[in-house]
């Protein structure tokens, strides 16, 4: 039995299509009200931040996967998300269940700078303090060798579907809709966006090889990395019509926020839009040179087809 935690968002629906596909059948699926994705799926409803309901979701199962979001609420992360990483590592150690846990950059420090499996956590915001505080509570039970696990990280997302992100939502979702498009803070700086499959695929393919655990994995992204104004350049060529777009300074989400509370909320994550976000992932595509990265370019065209 593999278990997916948090099986409604598009990285846990893509995981478990992935499961299936390559690996196995036998999928729980966990969530306050999950919806099956395949006829033989098992679902089981459970609240992660209640302990006797996470243990009795992951209870049975070889390997769980950790891939819950919440809204981007500071508040929410600060009260949820520890314990809910606090339950799961809990239920895993007390049944042996291998645990990967999906995880984000927010704890890493918002500069140019390469970001590798060894960048050091420095968050500048309430939502990265939270990312680093769970991210570290795995590290040392792994230390401890309480849980074997693994920790799959990735940058912004792009991609299909229900995919959620600042890229997604003012840039792909505006070009389908015939809007302007909005770029956070600049247009010439080149950025690190994982292809939503790819992250889910690659997940999968982590908790299926025995000697990936015990470490921290950068999810693959393309090489081949953009700016917003050469990826708005390949929606031109996809859809063979200009594209205009504004960029939306750093002031501009600081006076919004004060009205419109999601601007507030993404208000700590804005410096790394200032310089090239480069996001490494050579350690993943060294151990698995067999795996296909989406191109920006087939990402893009999948989008706007």
């Amino acid at each position: 039995m593999q278990t997916v935690l948090g099986a409604n968002g598009p990285i846990g629906e893509e995981l478990t299509r992935e499961l299936y596909r390559s690996f196995t059948p036998d999928i729980r699926l966990v969530s306050r009200n999950p919806t099956k994705v395949h006829d033989t799926d098992q679902l089981v409803k459970a609240d992660l931040t209640d302990p006797q309901a996470t243990a009795r979701a992951v209870e049975g199962s070889e390997i769980a996967y950790l891939t819950v979001g919440l809204p981007m609420d500071s508040q929410l992360w600060e009260q949820k998300f520890p314990a809910m990483m606090r339950n799961v590592i809990d239920a895993c150690a007390k049944y042996g269940t291998k645990l990967v846990f999906f995880d984000n950059t927010y704890m890493y420090p918002g500069t140019p700078a390469p970001q590798t499996e060894s960048t050091g956590f420095e968050p500048n915001g309430r939502k990265g303090r939270v990312r680093a505080q769970i991210a570290t509570m795995l590290l040392d039970a792994m230390t401890a060798g309480s849980v074997e696990a693994a920790i799959c990280r990735a940058p912004e997302f792009y991609g299909p579907g229900k995919t959620k992100s600042l890229t997604n939502s003012l840039v792909f979702d505006r070009i389908r809709a015939g809007k302007r498009s909005l770029v956070p803070v600049s247009a010439k700086t080149v950025r690190s966006l994982i292809w939503t499959p790819d992250a889910s695929r690659a997940m999968a393919l982590v908790g299926n090889t025995p000697d990936a655990y015990g470490q921290t994995w950068h999810l693959p992204v393309d090489p081949h990395r953009l700016t917003y104004a050469e990826m708005i350049g390949v929606a031109e060529q996809v859809t063979g019509r200009r594209i205009r777009y504004s960029v939306l300074p750093l002031a501009a989400f600081n006076i919004g926020g004060r009205f419109i509370g999601p601007l507030g909320e993404v208000k700590e994550l804005l410096p790394r839009y200032r310089g090239d976000n480069i996001f490494d992932a050579s350690k993943f595509t060294t151990r698995f040179p067999d795996f296909t990265v989406t191109s920006y370019e087939e990402g893009i065209a999948e989008i706007l087809g």
